[in-house]
């Protein structure tokens, strides 16, 4: 038997396999008007040729959970009805071809208001369609503007527009919630020293810098359903700590460790592990695996699963890490961009039936084979 295509049981609900879609953004959205932030028959198709194509679980893109919390005018969001009701057509097709419907709640911060990136991805005025971004310090990311430095009254805001938002996820069929905590937007900067320099409850020591990250789980789990799971994206590290020749302070390894412990006792389910995002110029030695470590010690020294994401590209790996035991599952971003029917083609490499759809597996099979 597969690790890879073995289910996994996340509270009551069972994903039938490891292989998992990673959120990622298709900048596709009405950027105004009343479609503003719902997905269209793009998102549609995009999400439910995935669910058509094996994955377990079928993530939605980084959703922001109110207007300034996109990364661009043309992402998805989940503030209003209208992007409520859009999305209930999304989670009914994927879930009707036995996939997983998940849904990534997120807030830009600083880097949020840019471009398309096939456009520059630079950053856009107001009068260019963008707004005034928010971050827990005032400084900018590099190449982008000054933020707003969040006061107190407005972190509250914030934890309860995370709250709302998974209430209309949970109203739309979504079965799983993750919340974005990496790659630099506003809850990984609040959570690392490189990006946040607050001196009050919120800034400071670790414990201050966790506590926005950890109001937002709280206030999310509080709302969603005891029986279904919580997921919580992080970067494990800003990758300073690991480059000898770099003497800035960011987000460690050791911090990960920490952060997941808190996280499981506030009900998060599953940590889905990245890295970088916060400091533009760290070294970042990418290649395959290059991420898996950090899944691996989370899931060791905290007791949590994991999933592993980057650079996932061949069956055969993404087995060798979940057999292994260094994650629960694989995310696979890119790779199921370039081969939709990816987790078909693992399935039959490592001696799994696939489970195409009735309308292709009679006639995929009837040629003979397994595939």
């Amino acid at each position: 038997m597969s690790s890879l295509f073995t289910p996994l049981t996340l509270r009551s609900l069972t994903i039938p396999n490891r292989v998992w879609m990673s959120p990622m953004c298709m900048y596709s959205a009405a950027p105004e008007g009343t479609g503003v932030g719902a997905p269209t028959d793009f998102h549609l198709t995009h999400l439910a040729s995935r669910a058509v194509g094996g994955a377990g679980l079928v993530m939605a893109e980084a959703t922001g959970v109110r207007p300034d919390g996109r990364i661009s005018p043309w992402d998805l969001g989940l503030w209003n009805d209208h992007q409520q009701e859009a999305f209930s057509r999304v989670t009914a097709a994927i879930r009707s071809h036995g996939s997983v419907a998940a849904v990534q709640l997120a807030h830009a911060g600083r880097k949020a208001s840019t471009d398309r990136p096939w456009l520059g991805g630079g950053h856009l005025t107001e009068a260019e369609g963008g707004w005034r971004t928010v971050s827990p310090s005032a400084e900018a990311f590099p190449g982008l503007e000054t933020p707003h430095e969040l006061t107190e009254a407005e972190i509250d805001q914030l934890v309860a527009d995370f709250a709302a938002s998974a209430e209309r996820a949970l109203a739309a069929g979504f079965q799983v919630a993750e919340v974005h905590g990496a790659h630099g937007y506003l809850l990984h900067s609040f959570l690392s020293p490189a990006a946040n320099h607050r001196t009050d409850a919120y800034g400071g020591g670790i414990e201050n810098r966790m506590r926005l990250p950890l109001r937002v789980v709280e206030a999310v789990r509080e709302v969603w359903p005891e029986d279904l799971p919580v997921l919580f994206r992080t970067s494990a590290t800003d990758w300073l700590d690991e480059d000898p020749e770099d003497t800035r302070q960011g987000w460690t390894g050791d911090d990960t460790v920490l952060l997941a412990k808190e996280l499981q006792a506030r009900g998060v389910d599953l940590l889905d592990v990245s890295t970088g995002g916060v400091v533009h110029d760290a070294r970042i030695p990418v290649g395959p695996d290059y991420q898996v470590p950090f899944a691996a010690r989370a899931r060791q020294e905290a007791g949590i699963p994991t999933s592993a994401v980057g650079l996932v590209v061949e069956p055969r790996q993404a087995e060798e890490i979940v057999s292994s035991g260094r994650a629960d599952a694989v995310m696979l971003g890119r790779q199921l961009l370039r081969e939709p029917y990816w987790a078909h083609r693992a399935a039959a490499e490592l001696g799994v039936r696939p489970t195409w759809p009735d309308q292709y597996g009679y006639a995929v099979r009837s040629r003979g084979g397994n595939d």
